[in-house]
């Protein structure tokens, strides 16, 4: 018995099909496979059940599974003692929302490649709830993204937060001044889709000033967003550093009768059942990078 056996077995049974478990541990489906037979082999006994169309824990598999992560977690506490500058290696993917992706993602990459070179890095961005369900299914290692997560096998840690202003055009409201949450009923306003984290921002600011929006026009982009704002389609609110600039700019213009929206939380999110050492390295790096007013493309 061998700890890549061990390791395929594991993630195996706890990622949502083979085909990412060999993603997890980069190398081929076949060869995740041949690993178990390997183990299983070693132990004379069946982990799998393969007479359906996907494989499934047998019992003394299911068994095993804790007995696994438990050993796994110990030789890579083990590696985190023998060494002071414990570095990792494999691949790494994790799951960020579009915000994140065009402010300080990039940065984040760059240290995490300083700190373990031989870790290869590949970002996912898409909307929260579907970094979840990635992360859920065993295809992230780590998530950063509004939160926290209301999944139960998911764990989720403060890192920081980012901050909005509420904008529009002279197009679309020409009296800035005088515009107050009572009027909202009576306009567009322009924000992220459901399935966005900030979206729980936007209804409690709803809920507080008691009131409910007219027609509400939803873009998964906030470069988009941006765009109808600028070409006065409606009202809305933008991250706080690139209201600014465009405010600077003429484009926009603050909306100072609307009470300020509450910052948005983010969160570094990872499976419960992961304990590997190396996310509690990352999570540092990433609460040390985090900032929402750097550089973007996006105005």
């Amino acid at each position: 018995m061998t700890l890549k056996q061990l390791e395929a077995f594991y993630w195996a049974a706890t990622c949502k099909n083979f085909a990412i478990a060999a993603g997890r541990l980069n190398i081929s489906v076949s060869s995740l496979s041949k690993r178990i037979g390997e183990l299983e082999a070693s132990i004379g006994a069946d982990l799998f059940s393969r007479s359906a169309r996907s494989a499934t824990l047998t019992a003394l598999g299911e068994q095993l599974v804790p007995h696994a992560k438990d050993l796994l977690r110990n030789a890579d506490q083990f590696m985190q003692q023998a060494s002071n500058n414990l570095t990792y290696s494999g691949r790494c993917r994790f799951g960020a929302g579009e915000l994140t992706s065009i402010t300080w993602m990039p940065r984040l990459i760059e240290e995490i490649q300083r700190a373990h070179p031989n870790l290869l890095v590949e970002p996912y961005v898409g909307v929260g709830e579907l970094v979840e369900r990635g992360l859920e299914e065993g295809d992230l290692d780590f998530a950063v993204i509004a939160g926290p997560s209301s999944r139960a096998s998911i764990a989720s840690h403060l890192i920081g937060s980012a901050a909005f202003e509420w904008v529009a055009s002279p197009r679309a409201v020409p009296n800035p001044a005088t515009l107050t949450p009572a009027d909202l009923p009576g306009l567009t306003l322009i924000t992220q889709p459901q399935s966005s984290g900030v979206i729980r921002m936007l209804d409690d600011w709803l809920t507080e000033q008691r009131i409910s929006p007219g027609r509400m026009q939803c873009c998964n982009s906030w470069g988009a967003i941006a765009g109808m704002l600028r070409q006065g389609l409606g009202l809305g609110f933008l991250p706080t550093a690139w209201a600014q600039i465009l405010i600077q700019r003429g484009d926009l213009h603050a909306l100072p009768g609307l009470p300020a929206l509450r910052p948005l939380p983010y969160t570094f999110q990872w499976r419960r059942d992961d304990t590997r050492p190396m996310l509690e390295s990352l999570r540092v790096l990433a609460q040390d990078t985090l900032d929402f007013d750097a550089p973007s493309g996006m105005v």
